[in-house]
């Protein structure tokens, strides 16, 4: 088995989407709503017109856990860009272990635009809701005994601004786009490392997942270009981690037809059929391709009721709006996975995957909580796990060159997928970092957690590890926390998985 280095990154070395009544509704109803969100923001901001110092506080309990926490939390707010209009929100958690030397990890949420709540509460972090359901009163958490903070500081960030309760004070600083994003968490890095001294020799990695496998790579390039460029201070960057990433259309949305007949989702026949007359590609179709469009509609009424984000959980309602129209042969292919709080919360059903949100969305909106978080009262209207209707422009199609950049820096890289997402199906993800013409080293072998498969791996020459999580879905740490946790832990270490 490859051995990954232990030294830092090096220095510098289409969607075609069909047009419709539905789509042009869409687009007519989303102006609308940013009509109001700019009048909106301009009332809200009237009140936080003058530059904020960047801040930081120790918060020693929180509502809903009883008694002192055990683990050291830290928020904030730092602002970067110009002028620092765009004051980024922080949850930092200290490890639990060797603080002086465990790695420092930043955390970015899928989305773009989903708090960093979401995964310091669902997903890594020290604690976890206690899922019963609401009765009126504060939601309540225990311990998480797979929190990823017993081995890595970690720091959980509201990005890209209107995410979570990050905000601009100019109407010019809310317009975002995947590479200013970017920068704004490169910039983030480094003001937040000069204001925590003691932490800049300690190992630095940037993670995320989902829509995450779009800006991470980007940040770490950024990263170690700065470095080059004699930015300080300099950051001791190793590598990054990525679940279940979003990565390159033509690789995710064009495998989850081949995924669906690996499932039993769609026959044998049905697959044959539309692998040929489509020729491999499922979502740029001509419209003069009928057969291919024939097959294509029939892959989509056999699939629409399936839950994307774990295929063998039953499809619940979801606090997200979707389009009425099922007829459309490119809904499986166009489905965005996230449960955007767009429809009122309270439609979530107790004992479904999703109730969580209602949870979380009920405690974050809670005043108390927020005085508790130290949150700028008035900069947001209302906390939204993921906000949808951000002024946010995709600018990065495909973040693969990025990751080829990447691998001439000797930066590790741990990308993990859970083998029932059918958001970004895993055999995407392998397809993708095929295309790096890497020498496979170590193929396929299970890895294993307390005697048993917790999925396979595979390890290519360019300090890139691929895992599968075995059973989980979109994301992955959400569905098996001790097999993550685990996982995370010997890669972090540079230990065989």
């Amino acid at each position: 088995m490859l051995l990954s280095p232990i030294f830092s990154c090096g220095t510098r070395t289409m969607e075609r989407t069909a047009e419709s009544f539905s789509l042009s509704l869409t687009k007519s109803m989303s102006y609308v709503t940013k009509c109001f969100m700019w009048l909106s923001f301009l009332i809200s901001t009237m009140t936080i017109l003058s530059k904020p110092a960047e801040s930081s506080n120790i918060i020693r309990s929180l509502p809903g856990f009883s008694g002192s926490l055990p683990f050291k939390l830290e928020t904030g707010y730092i602002g970067v860009g110009e002028d620092e209009v765009v004051q980024l929100f922080y949850y930092f958690v200290e490890s639990e272990g060797n603080p002086t030397e465990d790695p420092l990890v930043l955390w970015m949420t899928g989305g773009p635009g989903c708090s960093g709540l979401c995964g310091l509460w669902f997903e890594i972090g020290p604690l976890k809701f206690n899922m019963v359901k609401y009765n009126g009163s504060l939601p309540t958490f225990s311990l998480n005994q797979h929190s990823w903070t017993k081995v890595s500081s970690m720091i959980f960030i509201d990005a890209p601004v209107g995410t979570g309760f990050s905000y601009s004070r100019t109407l010019e600083g809310a317009n975002i786009t995947d590479k200013i994003n970017a920068q704004h968490c490169h910039d983030f890095m480094r003001k937040w490392l000069t204001g925590h001294p003691k932490f800049i020799a300690n190992p630095v990695y940037i993670g995320g997942d989902s829509y995450s496998g779009i800006p991470v790579p980007i940040v770490v390039k950024y990263i170690s270009d700065g470095n080059e460029d004699g930015e300080k201070p300099e950051i001791n960057i190793k590598g990054y981690v990525l679940g279940n990433p979003i990565t390159d259309p033509k690789f995710d949305r064009n495998s989850k037809i081949p995924f669906a007949n690996r499932m039993a989702l769609i026959s044998d026949e049905l697959y044959k059929s539309a692998k040929m007359t489509c020729k491999g590609e499922y979502v740029i179709v001509k419209k003069d391709n009928l057969p291919c469009q024939k097959d294509l509609q029939a892959i989509s009424e056999r699939t629409v009721d399936i839950n994307m984000g774990h295929v063998l959980e039953p499809k619940c309602p979801s606090d997200r709006k979707f389009p009425e129209n099922r007829m459309d042969d490119r809904r499986i292919l166009q489905e965005k996975y996230r449960d955007l709080l767009l429809s009122p919360v309270q439609s979530l059903e107790f004992g479904c995957r999703n109730y969580k949100n209602l949870l979380l969305h009920v405690w974050a909106n809670d005043v108390h909580v927020q005085k508790a978080l130290h949150v700028r009262m008035g900069t947001v209207n209302a906390w939204i796990r993921c906000n949808d209707n951000m002024f946010y422009t995709k600018d990065v199609e495909s973040s693969i060159a990025y990751h080829r950049y990447l691998r001439t820096k000797h930066c590790r890289a741990l990308i993990y997928s859970g083998d029932h997402d059918m958001v970004a199906p895993y055999l995407g993800t392998l397809r993708w970092l095929n295309s790096l013409n890497s020498t496979i080293v170590d193929d396929w072998r299970p890895w294993v957690v307390s005697d048993q498969i917790a999925g396979y791996i595979r390890e290519y020459s360019n300090y890139v590890t691929f895992a599968t999580v075995k059973g989980a879905g979109h994301v992955a740490t959400e569905f098996m926390p001790q097999e993550c946790f685990e996982m995370f832990k010997r890669w972090i270490s540079h230990e065989p998985l």
